[in-house]
């Protein structure tokens, strides 16, 4: 019996046999303002997604206050920027954090984060925090995914950027750490990325690879590329979320906007629903369409003891009478009894 890899978080199991898990990641969506964080924790559960996931860190906890050629960014969304400052925007103030674990837990949503420091995870315990996200760019941290995993939570670690090696290594650092359940997502570190980038042969090739609880951290700007991605083996779906694409945030542009994470949350379901199991039967939905297939019928009147000719039967919809196949079997036979054209040949009305 094959094993399948599983893991829960807040009880909601995750694994292959189970429909995927939706990640709605808020990120810097929250522009600056409390009552915009709360908001999108609202709008994800009303979208059926499973979980709100935040970012722990500040400016001093992922980066340093310098304008050095190194801490600048060059190209891509956030050119010209430099490290500190976009930092210092984007960041969710460690004040907000309790106030909004409480929200969402009143809402019915599960709520844990991305900690970029182990002052993060301390402030992440102090609020029961019932798993964790390694993003892609801590993923060869592996100190703080060993900190991270001693909290005996379960874990998922985004493997953007890292080669089969490196993953591996942090892989190693969460189970020597403690972690037991473990879960890795494939990811394209990209800000928007494009689909082609995104290679999802390789999600099959993880499990097997890994055996590890596998998914998609998702930078496209739809849902085609993660709902594909289910069809390939992905158990976890993450993408950034946002109220209004045109909010002018470092993340919103990338972001799905309510209607679509409902979209992906309900169609990443039929997916997974399609899939499946290897089946050959014949489905209840085509029950009640057997009798329109082909079948072998009369097309003149016939006397008892005439003999079938090519000329007495043929091949139409609906399906009461002998399948096709028999065709050549029942040329050359006679008939038992009279027949009238349009009736339907079966064994009982030739001579054996």
């Amino acid at each position: 019996m094959v094993n399948i890899p599983e893991i829960q978080i807040a009880g909601r199991k995750i694994g292959g046999t189970m429909p995927p898990y939706v990640i709605a990641e808020l990120s810097a969506n929250h522009n600056g303002r409390l009552e915009t964080a709360l908001r999108i924790i609202e709008e994800a559960q009303r979208a059926g997604a499973d979980a709100v996931k935040l970012q722990t860190y500040t400016p001093d906890t992922i980066t340093l206050d310098c304008s050095e050629e190194d801490f600048l960014i060059h190209g891509g969304l956030w050119d010209g920027r430099n490290l500190y400052d976009l930092y210092r925007e984007a960041h969710m103030p460690w004040d907000w954090h309790a106030p909004l674990f409480e929200h969402a837990r009143k809402k019915g949503i599960t709520i844990f984060s991305s900690p970029f420091d182990k002052t993060a995870i301390d402030l992440l315990e102090d609020l029961n925090a019932p798993a964790y996200k390694i993003a892609s760019f801590e993923a060869i941290d592996l100190p703080l995914i060993k900190y991270a995993a001693g909290t005996g939570k379960p874990m998922i670690i985004s493997t953007g950027m890292a080669d089969a090696e490196e993953i591996l290594e942090a892989i190693e650092a969460a189970r020597a750490g403690g972690c037991r359940e473990l879960a890795i997502l494939h990811c394209v570190s990209g800000y928007p990325a494009p689909a082609e980038d995104y290679n999802l042969r390789t999600i099959p090739d993880m499990i097997t690879r890994f055996g590890l609880v596998t998914g998609l951290s998702d930078h496209t700007l739809d849902n085609t590329t993660a709902i594909a991605s289910v069809a390939l083996g992905a158990s976890i779906l993450e993408k950034h979320f946002t109220l209004n694409r045109q909010g002018g945030g470092p993340d919103d542009s990338f972001s799905l906007e309510p209607a679509e994470l409902a979209a992906l949350c309900r169609d990443s379901k039929t997916a997974w629903n399609a899939l499946g199991r290897v089946d050959y039967g014949r489905k209840s939905s085509e029950q009640g369409n057997v009798k329109f297939r082909r079948s072998l019928y009369f097309v003149k009147d016939m006397k008892a003891g005439d003999m079938i000719t090519e000329e007495s039967v043929r091949s139409v919809r609906p399906g009461y009478g002998l399948a096709p196949k028999y065709k050549e079997d029942v040329i050359g036979k006679r008939t038992s009894r009279d027949i009238r054209k349009n009736t339907p040949v079966s064994w009982e009305v030739l001579i054996k």
